[in-house]
């Protein structure tokens, strides 16, 4: 809910970009958890799992919002199943890299995923047509 009200506040791309930030910090720190503090892996596991939930709320309503009107499902359900899709490509890499790299790395090449992702939200948040999920319009 906060996610949503900052969103309509600041603008989607802007509450995107912390998300996707948090997302790939909590990807890139995790693995140098591994065997310390249970307490801290799941504080950060927590927070991850929050940011990611914040940004695909965000994905959703941005293209719901910006979609021409006839193909609004349509778009949704092409989200939801790139979404989906990078979720499963996701999770059969992990073990590959961490037959490569270990645990302590494995996990920070999901970082890869919020950096793109940060680099669109600012491209679409200049972008004239994205000025209402943007937070430009009323400005």
């Amino acid at each position: 809910m906060a996610g949503g009200w900052a969103a309509d506040r600041f603008g989607r791309p802007a509450v995107t970009i912390v998300a996707m930030a948090a997302s790939g910090l909590c990807a890139a720190c995790i693995g140098q958890l591994y065997g310390g503090p249970a307490w801290l892996l799941l504080a950060v596991g927590l927070v991850w799992g929050v940011a990611v939930i914040a940004d695909s709320a965000q994905f959703s309503a941005a293209v719901a919002e910006l979609s021409e009107r006839s193909l609004v499902g349509t778009m949704l359900t092409v989200q939801t199943c790139l979404g989906f899709l990078l979720t499963l490509g996701s999770i059969q890499l992990i073990p590959v890299l961490v037959g490569w790299v270990g645990w302590r790395y494995a996990f920070t090449f999901l970082a890869i995923g919020p950096a793109f992702g940060i680099v669109a939200m600012a491209r679409l948040r200049g972008a004239v047509a994205a000025a209402p999920v943007a937070g430009l319009a009323s400005r």
